[in-house]
Protein backbone atom coordinates (compact mmCIF):
# COMPACT_ATOMS: atom_id res chain seq x y z
CA UNK A 1 0.00 0.00 0.00
CA UNK A 2 2.67 2.42 0.53
CA UNK A 3 4.73 4.61 -2.23
CA UNK A 4 7.06 6.32 -0.26
CA UNK A 5 7.94 7.89 3.07
CA UNK A 6 9.34 11.20 3.42
CA UNK A 7 11.44 12.35 6.66
CA UNK A 8 11.93 15.72 7.58
CA UNK A 9 15.05 16.50 8.43
CA UNK A 10 16.85 19.39 10.17
CA UNK A 11 20.16 19.19 9.01
CA UNK A 12 20.01 16.24 6.07
CA UNK A 13 23.71 15.76 6.19
CA UNK A 14 23.62 14.68 9.91
CA UNK A 15 20.38 12.84 9.00
CA UNK A 16 21.94 10.78 6.41
CA UNK A 17 24.96 9.49 7.98
CA UNK A 18 22.36 8.29 10.15
CA UNK A 19 20.11 6.57 7.96
CA UNK A 20 22.97 5.82 5.93
CA UNK A 21 24.45 3.42 8.48
CA UNK A 22 20.72 2.07 9.67
CA UNK A 23 19.86 0.96 6.44
CA UNK A 24 23.39 -0.33 5.55
CA UNK A 25 22.50 -3.16 8.52
CA UNK A 26 18.85 -3.90 7.22
CA UNK A 27 20.37 -4.69 3.52
CA UNK A 28 19.54 -1.00 2.14
CA UNK A 29 21.68 1.62 0.73
CA UNK A 30 21.93 4.86 -0.37
CA UNK A 31 20.88 5.62 -4.05
CA UNK A 32 21.50 9.59 -4.17
CA UNK A 33 21.95 13.09 -2.72
CA UNK A 34 20.98 15.97 -4.54
CA UNK A 35 20.03 19.56 -2.97
CA UNK A 36 19.45 18.39 0.34
CA UNK A 37 17.32 15.60 -0.53
CA UNK A 38 18.87 12.05 0.00
CA UNK A 39 16.87 8.80 -1.28
CA UNK A 40 17.21 5.19 0.02
CA UNK A 41 16.24 1.87 -1.24
CA UNK A 42 17.15 -2.19 -1.84
CA UNK A 43 20.35 -2.79 -2.37
CA UNK A 44 21.16 -4.07 -6.00
CA UNK A 45 18.32 -2.34 -7.02
CA UNK A 46 17.31 0.41 -9.04
CA UNK A 47 14.50 2.02 -6.64
CA UNK A 48 14.75 4.32 -3.90
CA UNK A 49 11.35 4.49 -1.94
CA UNK A 50 12.53 6.42 1.39
CA UNK A 51 13.52 9.97 1.27
CA UNK A 52 15.15 12.11 3.70
CA UNK A 53 15.05 16.08 3.12
CA UNK A 54 13.94 19.94 4.36
CA UNK A 55 10.10 19.88 4.60
CA UNK A 56 9.07 21.57 1.04
CA UNK A 57 7.73 24.71 2.60
CA UNK A 58 11.29 25.59 4.07
CA UNK A 59 9.83 25.62 7.94
CA UNK A 60 12.38 23.70 10.77
CA UNK A 61 11.59 20.07 10.36
CA UNK A 62 10.13 18.93 13.67
CA UNK A 63 8.85 15.47 14.38
CA UNK A 64 5.02 14.12 14.41
CA UNK A 65 4.06 12.87 18.05
CA UNK A 66 2.57 9.40 17.96
CA UNK A 67 4.26 9.27 14.14
CA UNK A 68 6.45 5.80 13.63
CA UNK A 69 7.87 4.60 10.87
CA UNK A 70 8.91 0.72 10.79
CA UNK A 71 11.52 -0.56 8.55
CA UNK A 72 11.45 -4.46 8.47
CA UNK A 73 13.80 -6.90 7.80
CA UNK A 74 14.62 -10.31 7.50
CA UNK A 75 16.49 -11.24 10.16
CA UNK A 76 16.71 -10.83 14.65
CA UNK A 77 20.38 -9.72 13.70
CA UNK A 78 20.01 -7.01 11.63
CA UNK A 79 17.67 -5.60 14.04
CA UNK A 80 20.60 -5.42 16.51
CA UNK A 81 23.00 -4.25 14.19
CA UNK A 82 20.35 -1.23 12.72
CA UNK A 83 20.10 -0.30 16.25
CA UNK A 84 23.70 -0.24 17.48
CA UNK A 85 24.68 1.67 14.09
CA UNK A 86 21.54 4.47 14.65
CA UNK A 87 22.92 4.85 18.11
CA UNK A 88 26.38 5.35 17.10
CA UNK A 89 25.47 7.85 13.96
CA UNK A 90 23.72 10.40 16.25
CA UNK A 91 20.48 8.48 17.08
CA UNK A 92 18.89 8.28 20.53
CA UNK A 93 17.41 4.90 21.95
CA UNK A 94 13.91 4.28 22.15
CA UNK A 95 13.59 0.80 22.55
CA UNK A 96 16.48 -1.78 22.69
CA UNK A 97 15.53 -4.88 20.53
CA UNK A 98 14.22 -7.54 21.89
CA UNK A 99 10.86 -9.36 21.71
CA UNK A 100 7.44 -7.68 22.46
CA UNK A 101 5.76 -8.61 24.38
CA UNK A 102 9.11 -10.38 25.84
CA UNK A 103 7.50 -13.32 27.20
CA UNK A 104 6.91 -13.99 23.05
CA UNK A 105 8.64 -14.64 20.26
CA UNK A 106 6.44 -13.28 17.82
CA UNK A 107 7.83 -10.11 17.21
CA UNK A 108 11.28 -8.77 17.06
CA UNK A 109 12.01 -4.90 17.47
CA UNK A 110 14.11 -1.85 18.19
CA UNK A 111 13.36 1.61 18.33
CA UNK A 112 15.15 4.77 17.82
CA UNK A 113 14.80 8.63 17.34
CA UNK A 114 17.19 9.91 14.60
CA UNK A 115 18.94 12.99 15.36
CA UNK A 116 15.90 15.11 14.08
CA UNK A 117 13.91 13.58 16.65
CA UNK A 118 12.10 11.05 14.25
CA UNK A 119 11.09 7.79 15.76
CA UNK A 120 11.58 4.64 13.88
CA UNK A 121 11.42 0.71 14.29
CA UNK A 122 13.43 -1.51 12.83
CA UNK A 123 11.49 -5.08 13.22
CA UNK A 124 11.48 -8.92 12.12
CA UNK A 125 8.73 -10.81 12.41
CA UNK A 126 10.39 -14.86 12.98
Amino acid sequence: MLGYITIGAKDPETSGRFYDAVFDAIGDERKFADGGWIGYGPKGKDEHNVYVCPPFDKQPASFGNGMMIAFKTDAKEKVDAAHKAGLSHGGSDEGAPGFRPPEKQSWYGAYLRDPTGNKIAVYYVP
